[in-house]
């Protein structure tokens, strides 16, 4: 076994043909496709379910396809730690996070790290908690920023901050007139919210069962533009990140208002492997986001 060889079973992995696989690395698909199977030969079993049009990993070969990416990053951090170079040259920053944090917090933030290191190949993947968890985990995503809490053994879990949820409505809805509402009030409306299970959720779900209020839950989504859509078409209310509605209040697309008697937050943090040697690129953006955090999750002003 030999690194070309992994690297060719990566590629057809990813793309899921050995013609994709081929064209990414500006060799012939037969060579592609004999390097794989000399690979398989080698290990005694096969790595891919080959279909008409498309290939998928086997048990084997989602194994194999795990270590492969840990071997490649580790290589990439051996070079980085390796340079003599003051400033980042190359290399890559791989980062995931749920569609908020996606849309509201990586762009203004990999806008600056773009202007300071423009030759690290920046990319974005965007999910649920447990998808990339389980990308971390495969190496295929270094940094994760996560809605906590995330309690693992094999993690770094390094919480950086508290969103508060607020009451958003449509501008002419009843509830926007009131500077707080109360749970019985909340539970007298349609909700539109985010998917149960996921850890935002859950800070709802906790508020209304000690209030011992029952929620009438009108639709459920992980997307918050779809939330946000519903809400705007007078659908339901929701409870969200005011972070997510701030640029909307300002252009009277929605109302908001706060939870009487407490406040509901959400805490978000950072998530990567434990490892004894962080990446220079995933330190860099750590210490730059501390830098810019007060740009994001802060109190909303009073409705």
């Amino acid at each position: 076994m030999d690194f070309r060889q992994l690297e060719m079973f990566q590629a057809v992995a990813e793309h899921g043909t050995f013609t994709k696989a081929a064209g990414q690395l500006h060799v012939s698909q037969s060579a592609v496709s004999r390097q794989v199977k000399l690979l398989e030969d080698e290990l005694g079993q096969p790595l891919l379910h080959r279909g008409a049009r498309a290939v998928r990993l086997t048990a084997a070969g989602e194994v194999l396809l795990k270590t492969a990416n840990r071997i490649r990053r580790e290589l990439q951090d051996a070079v980085w730690q390796l340079s003599a170079r003051k400033q980042l040259g190359g290399g890559s920053l791989r980062l995931g996070g749920g569609m908020t944090v996606c849309m509201y917090i990586l762009p203004r933030l990999l806008k600056r790290f773009r202007r300071a290191y423009e030759a690290v190949d920046l990319q974005v993947t965007s999910g649920t908690s447990e998808a990339i968890l389980r990308l971390v985990r495969q190496h295929e995503v270094d940094l994760g920023l996560l809605t906590l809490p995330i309690v693992a053994r094999d993690l770094e879990v390094v919480p950086v901050l508290k969103e508060e949820m607020v009451v958003v409505t449509a501008p002419r809805h009843p509830l926007c007139k009131r500077r707080e509402v109360d749970a019985r009030a909340l539970g007298r409306f349609p909700l539109i919210l985010y998917e149960s299970g996921s850890n935002t959720r859950k800070v709802i779900d906790r508020f209304f069962a000690e209030e011992q209020v029952p929620p009438r839950v009108a639709m459920e989504t992980e997307n918050v533009e779809i939330i946000k859509a519903m809400v705007e078409s007078g659908l339901g209310i929701t409870l969200i990140p005011f972070a997510a509605i701030a640029k909307d209040v300002r252009q009277h697309r929605f109302a908001y208002t706060r939870v009487k008697g407490r406040r509901l937050f959400r805490e978000t943090g950072w998530v990567y492997l434990k490892s004894d040697y962080v990446p220079r690129a995933v330190t860099e953006l750590l210490a730059m986001f501390e830098g810019m955090k007060d740009q994001f999750g802060g109190r909303p002003p009073a409705p």
